[in-house]
């Protein structure tokens, strides 16, 4: 083999400025330390992903069970709501009832116009027991957010835009109006007429 001359590098020596060998012993089986470590973190976030996916599963198990729970109690207060409010309504029927047969074998007209009275009574504080209040608006200002004019009467005594009579009673509950009262509104008189 030729000799080489002293200004050309010797390619078979190694060269000064290649990289530094790892510090990390390659293993028997060709597999670097680091490569271990790595192996083992992608297990870590393997295993962490499933723990990750599986409570992801029972969360949305858990969910879809607590909306079936609760679209059945949404159900059962539509179905049963008024339960409690019937019951109470049973004592009043019965009251009605009694009144009725005790009509029936001759009793006289003082008699059962207390027993209806009583009944009236027991409807009342039933009604109110469960926030159903009475609209009675005589003499008040007409509104027509609670109100219903049915007709129009002129009137010099009253103010115009008065309730002069209430032809059928109004209801609320809480706060909604169940019914409006069914009213008679003054109005001021024609001076033309006459």
């Amino acid at each position: 083999m030729p000799e080489q001359a002293a200004d050309q590098p010797d390619t078979n020596k190694p060269s000064q400025s290649a990289p530094p060998i790892d510090s990390d012993e390659i293993t028997e089986e060709g597999v670097s330390d680091s490569e271990n470590g790595l192996r083992q973190e992608l297990e870590l976030a393997r295993n962490k992903a499933d723990e990750n996916w599986q409570l992801f599963l029972r969360t949305k198990a858990e969910l879809e069970n607590l909306r079936k729970r609760t679209q059945r109690d949404v159900e059962n207060a539509h179905k049963y709501g008024l339960e409690r409010i019937a019951s109470e309504l049973l004592a009043v029927r019965d009251s009605m009832e009694l009144g009725l047969n005790t009509a029936q074998e001759g009793v006289e007209l003082a008699g059962l116009k207390e027993g209806f009275t009583l009944t009236l009574k027991m409807l009342t504080q039933l009604m109110q027991k469960f926030g159903i209040t009475e609209i009675n608006p005589e003499h008040e200002k007409f509104d027509p957010t609670l109100h219903q004019a049915i007709t129009m009467q002129e009137s010099d005594k009253l103010d115009p835009n008065t309730v002069i009579s209430v032809l059928q009673k109004g209801y609320r509950l809480q706060d909604r109006l169940l019914r409006p009262a069914l009213v008679t509104v003054a109005k001021a008189p024609d001076k033309n007429a006459g």
